[in-house]
């Protein structure tokens, strides 16, 4: 009886508890994803940012609560789901780049299916997108996003900068500057009047240089982040939860990368290419929802 007890009791320690690993209390969450709490931030430039642009019109954005994971998708993670490696660099912890939007749609899905969550995105490859005003792009698929499914996306834009910036209204999430010691990018362009970095000249394994203050990697530089917004110009009102422009010609990306000049890397700096992009200087990492 007594043994009986005690094995009982060792058995709730270890699987009978609700722990920060689990989502809704029912899906068990990677050890890799972050909850990032939600809030209210400054999303853009700031006025005294010497390289403020009007796309990155600064103005207030709030967030709900959503989980990311700390790294850049890797080449390994990505070839165990989708079956195939098209990075240039090589290198299983690498980040996978030379993957387009759709790649990254689709890994989502497939990533979803197979942990058992329900897949975000529909994807209609027989349907051309009315709001994809890109003529150089050749697939147009028509992609919805289920907003209540609890499978893997990618980040909007803003939820991205929020969590770049982890509470920062700073150039970067270092500071006024960032080196090369603190993150991957070209640096033969160093931001403002800073001293000149290295230029490695490729990628680096993720997770290579420090996190940000809520614990995510490579924020800045090593490849550019998709996100699910197309581009547009920003709203100078209020805004919760914003997820892009209705139509456009390119999809965001986030981070710059490192190729990149440190200008290109600042938490407010936006991208953008065609969903059909593939560059060895572009990758993505996955959220979900809280």
């Amino acid at each position: 009886m007594k043994k009986s007890i005690i094995l009982y009791f060792l058995f709730f320690i270890i699987f009978g508890s609700v722990t920060d690993n689990q989502v809704s209390g029912q899906e068990t969450l990677r050890n890799d994803m972050v909850l990032i709490n939600g809030g209210t931030f400054y999303i853009g430039s700031q006025n005294d940012d010497s390289i403020l642009t009007r796309s990155e019109i600064r103005h207030q954005v709030t967030v709900s609560s959503f989980y990311m994971n700390k790294y850049q998708v890797t080449q390994i993670e990505y070839e165990k789901i989708m079956g195939i490696n098209p990075s240039n660099f090589i290198g299983a912890n690498l980040p996978v780049e030379q993957v387009s939007w759709y790649d990254a749609i689709e890994y989502c899905n497939k990533l979803s299916q197979i942990e058992g969550l329900s897949p975000v995105y529909t994807i209609d490859k027989n349907l051309i997108d009315p709001n994809n005003m890109n003529n150089k792009d050749t697939l147009k698929w028509v992609v919805t996003w289920d907003r209540n499914a609890n499978g893997y996306r990618l980040p909007t834009e803003a939820e991205w900068e929020y969590a770049c910036r982890a509470g920062t209204n700073t150039p970067f999430n270092t500071g006024n500057n960032i080196t090369t010691d603190q993150a991957n990018y070209n640096g033969n362009y160093p931001y403002g009047k800073n001293s000149k970095g290295i230029f490695r000249g490729k990628t680096t394994e993720v997770g290579s240089f420090r996190p940000n203050r809520l614990g995510l990697y490579d924020m800045h530089g090593n490849v550019w982040e998709w996100c699910w917004d197309w581009e547009g110009p920003y709203s100078t009102l209020p805004q919760i939860d914003p997820s892009g422009a209705v139509s456009s010609s390119g999809r965001i990306y986030r981070g710059g990368s490192w190729v990149n000049r440190a200008d290109y890397i600042r938490s407010a700096n936006r991208g953008a290419s065609k969903p059909t992009t593939r560059s060895d200087n572009v990758g993505f990492r996955v959220v979900r929802s809280k």
